[in-house]
C-alpha cells in the first residue's frame, strides 16, 4: 500500500489568544510521499474545514489547491522519489486556512513556468497546477528556493 502518515507533530484546539480570541484554532504539520497518502491528508483537511463551517466552495478550491502543491512537490520537487518526503503545515481558524507544502527538492523559479493559458500552451497536458492555485485561493506565495509555497484561503461569508 501507500507510504505512511505521519502523525501531527504540532497539534491544538486550542483558543488563539489576543483578537483571535473567540476563534477556536488548529495547526497541525503532516507528512506524505505517496498519492495515498496525499489522499487521506487532504481528506482529513476537508472534514476539518467542514467542521468550522466553511462553505463546499471554499473546501473544493482548497483540496484542489493542496492537492496541485503537492503532486508538484511530490512530482516536480522531490522527481517522484517515495523516499523523500512531502511537508504539510496548515494553521485553520474560522476567518482563513494557511498551509504550506515544501519538498526535498532543489527548488525552482514560478516566474519561469509559461502561462497555461497562452495560446501557445494551450495544448500542453501540462503547467496548470500553478495557475490553478493562484485562481482558487486568496493569496499565493513561494519561498526563495522555491520548493515551498504557501496558500491562504479567507472562507467566505455564508
Amino acid at each position: 500500500m501507500g507510504g505512511t502518515v505521519m502523525p501531527a507533530v504540532k497539534s491544538s484546539a486550542s483558543v488563539t489568544r489576543g483578537a483571535l480570541a473567540d476563534r477556536p484554532s488548529c495547526e497541525r504539520e503532516l507528512v506524505v510521499s505517496t498519492a495515498f497518502d496525499m489522499g487521506q491528508v487532504l481528506d482529513k483537511i476537508a472534514i476539518e474545514l467542514a467542521a468550522a463551517k466553511y462553505r463546499a466552495q471554499d473546501i473544493f478550491a482548497v483540496r484542489l489547491a493542496l492537492e496541485e502543491a503537492v503532486t508538484n512537490g511530490m512530482k516536480h520537487g522531490n522527481e517522484g522519489d517515495a523516499r523523500k518526503r512531502v511537508q504539510i503545515h496548515y494553521r485553520l481558524d474560522r476567518e482563513c486556512l494557511i498551509a504550506s507544502v515544501q519538498d526535498e527538492g532543489p527548488g525552482f523559479d514560478p516566474q519561469d513556468v509559461p502561462d497555461p493559458t497562452a495560446p501557445e500552451n494551450l495544448q500542453r497536458p501540462s503547467g496548470r497546477g500553478i495557475f490553478l492555485m493562484h485562481h482558487f485561493m486568496t493569496w499565493v506565495r513561494f519561498n526563495e528556493k522555491g520548493n515551498c509555497v504557501t496558500l491562504c484561503k479567507y472562507r467566505k461569508a455564508s
